[in-house]
Parts: C-alpha cells; structure tokens; sequence
C-alpha cells in the first residue's frame, strides 16, 4: 500500500467497521439493507456530491435464497414415495412437482431467471449512487466503480466448518459431501417420479414398454427398495433445508462481501473529488452502490434497464470491486461461467498490469473464472459496458463465505489498501487508453 493513498485505506477500513459492526446483516430488501445505503448516500453528500436512489422490488427468496425450499421438496417427496407405492396415480403429481422445483433451481437459482419472482413475497431494494463530473463539466465517458450493498443468508455448513478453520481442505470437503449428499437425494427422487410416472402413464395407454417394465424382475426389486430409500432421502433433504439460515440475525456480517467493495468505490470517489486534476481527462466518475446482488444480481439488472436509454448506458467502463480481503487471491474476475456471460478483454489486461506492477500476490495466476453463481459484471456487459470484476478473495468455499464469520477483524487495513492502489493504477490506464484510443466498445477476446 503507498503511504500517498493510507488514508484513504484507513477510511475505507472503517466504512467495513461499521457496515459490520453497527449495521450487521444485510438481506436483499431488508432495513440492514437499506440502512447501509443510507450510510453510503450520507457519504456521498459529505464530499458535495448528491446521491440519487432508485428503487425496485425484488423477491428475495425467488433465487439462492430459496434453497431450502428444494430441501423441503425433497422432504415431500421422500414421504409421497412411500404413498405413491400404494396409490399409483400420486406418481403423475409427483412427477409434475418434482420437474417444476428441478426448472426453478436451474433456471433461477443457477442462471438468474427472474420468472418465478411474482410467485414469492416481494420486497423494496434500492441502488444509490452519485456523479463526480470532471472541473469543466464535460465528459466523454464515464468509470462506473460498483459494490454490492446487501450480504448473503448464512450457509450454516459452511459457517460449521470454522473448526476446521485451520485445516481448510479438510472444511470444503465437509461441506461440498453435505450438499452432494442432498443434491444427490433431489435429482434421485426427480428421476424415480418422472419414471414411475412415465412407466404407469404408459401402463394406462397399454404400451408395450410399460408392460415389458412392470413385469421385469429388477422392476420389483426397485419397487421394494423405494420402502426403504425415503429414509436416506429424506435425511439428505434435511442438509439441504439447513443451507441458508432462515434468521436475518444470523446472516452474513459483510465486511469482505461486499462491504470492501462499497467502502473502496467511495474511497475512490473521494480521492478524485479532492484531487481534481488526478481525474482522467474528460472522465465522469460514478459510485454505484448496488442491491440485492446476493438474489440473482437484481440490482445491477434493474440499473441497466433504468438507464438503457440515457448516458449511464454509453461509453461506460465498469469496475466491479466485490470482496477484497485475501492478500494472496488478487484476481480479475473475467467470466461468469454459469452466466455464460465473458467480460471486457482490455480491463482484463489492465488489472494484469496492475497486479504485476504493484506486486500483488495470486495463487490463481491474475485472472480467473467465476464458476459459480454470477458477479454484478454480467449484467453490466450484457447492457454494452466494457465491466470487469476485481476480487482478493480465496476462490476455495471458506468458513467465512456467506457467513456470520464474514467480519472485519479477519482481514488487514492493508490489503484493502492495495485493492484501492490496484483500481487508482487501472483507473489511470484507462485515462491513458481513452486519450490514445477513445472509446474502443466491449471486447470479448
């Protein structure tokens, strides 16, 4: 960290303190949530800027939230299967139920569909952000520097796994076989529905492979050991009801995801509102402070749709800072896998640069893969931006991941302070770039 800028780092430090200490959780649509981006706009308005809110509905437990819901899927199913055994048609329901939850889970909770919205309670969220416009006014584009303001539902396995807290390998293995275990169990009771009720629907219509099924030997065996599965499944379905932690309280604290993340994209913000001829020419710059990332990034997709036809849509480069605590994980986040969604080629280079020049540390090599869930970078390409996600975050599911574990006393003011020096050094490159090139557009390769 350069001694220049540790101010600077300090400040952002304690915007973590207090997100996680005095604010607490921060559910997608809840108080915490909206307290922290109250929090933020003041912070705004302390350095003359004034913070515009806009605000969306958003159906928290429509996405990873609603988790549990397969869990208790799965419960239901386990006990139907023992019904369904003597009340054949019951299979045909079972079947129907079991595919809906299985294209919800994929659709919604994997790939961020927001379809199934209407169908669970809805709360009010927010994004709140303000505008640094250079001395004379005028600008030819804008850096958009972007943290998510809500954490996560507590994943309660990962949260147990601190006493293996010193043995980390050893706390991901723990539990990923819970939730094989549980996942597992859902796509096998999926399965037996659809196919009991493919075999008996065929029965009814007289088909030749019905009869050739229900009359085999192995089909009996399979018939006697469903009184005897519901059992296993059953239990597997319990891990999977216990993944996220139905109580607020008990939620992520936030301080790395992604409290960091708001603290840095204002502490920028600052530096350039009090060192006016640092900004680069003809540059506007924009603290995004983002909600409901944590449900299927729905307030980065409410931004984009806001503004699709107004100047926070044109020539924008976007920022992403979400997680920086980890000093050996100084990654770019370049693709979004599940999303199928691949970020801006240049940034990518530019952060490689970064990380290189400063001396940042990556076990990961710079520059990585999300391959789970989704990053506020995704929606953000998808509207045009050329958008990058910047993390110093272990990639490994760590006790602290989505956890009331998630605190500030985890990590160094200092790391906090490189991550500022790697976004100022980028946020440079780009001002030297636009001056050479202007605006080139998004470029995927």
């Amino acid at each position: 960290m350069r001694e220049s800028t540790r101010t600077y780092a300090q400040e952002a430090y304690e915007i973590i303190l207090h997100a996680a200490k005095t604010i607490g959780s921060r559910l997608p649509g809840s108080k915490g949530e909206k307290a922290f981006s109250d929090y933020m706009g003041e912070k705004l308005r302390s350095i003359g800027i004034e913070p515009k809110t806009e605000e969306f509905f958003v159906a928290p437990r429509s996405a990873i939230g609603g988790i549990p819901y397969a869990g208790y899927a799965g419960l239901i199913l386990s006990i139907c299967t023992f019904i369904a055994l003597q009340v054949t048609p019951l299979w045909f329901g079972m079947a129907f139920f079991g595919f809906l939850t299985a294209f919800w889970l994929i659709t919604c909770c994997l790939l961020y569909q927001r379809w199934s919205d209407m169908f669970f309670p809805q709360k009010i969220s927010q994004n709140t952000y303000g505008e640094l416009l250079p001395p004379d006014g005028k600008f030819d584009y804008t850096i958009i520097l972007s943290g998510h303001l809500d954490t996560c539902w507590c994943w309660k396995h990962s949260a147990k796994a601190y006493k293996y807290k010193d043995k980390p390998g050893m706390g991901m293995l723990v539990t990923v076989l819970k939730m094989v275990f549980g996942t597992i169990a859902f796509v096998f009771l999926v399965l037996t529905s659809i196919f009991m009720a493919v075999v008996y629907a065929g029965d009814l219509f007289k088909a030749d492979f019905a009869a050739a099924i229900l009359s085999a030997a192995w089909f009996e065996r399979f018939r006697i050991a469903l009184h005897f599965t519901p059992f296993v499944t059953a239990i597997a379905s319990c891990f999977v009801i216990m993944w996220n932690d139905s109580h607020e309280e008990n939620a992520s604290r936030g301080a790395m995801d992604n409290a960091s993340g708001c603290a840095l994209s204002f502490e920028l913000t600052k530096y350039f509102a009090e060192h006016p001829d640092k900004m680069p020419k003809n540059c506007r710059i924009v603290d995004l402070n983002i909600g409901s990332e944590e449900t299927g990034l729905r307030g980065s997709m409410a931004f984009t749709e806001e503004h699709k036809n107004d100047d926070l849509s044109k020539n924008i480069w976007h920022i992403n800072i979400d997680s920086i605590a980890d000093e050996d994980h100084f990654n770019v986040i370049v693709k979004d896998d599940w999303q199928n969604c691949r970020f801006d080629k240049d940034l990518e280079e530019m952060f490689l640069a970064a990380f290189k020049e400063l001396g940042m540390k990556s076990k990961e090599g710079g520059s990585m893969h999300n391959p789970v869930g989704g990053c506020d970078s995704t929606p953000m390409t998808r509207a045009g931006a050329k958008s990058v996600t910047f993390a110093a975050q272990n990639p490994t599911l760590t006790y602290y991941y989505h956890t009331w574990h998630d605190v500030p006393e985890r990590f160094q003011m200092e790391t906090v302070g490189d991550g500022f020096d790697v976004v100022l050094n980028v946020i440079e490159q780009i001002g030297a770039y636009q001056e050479k090139n202007g605006y080139p557009g998004y470029r995927k390769k």
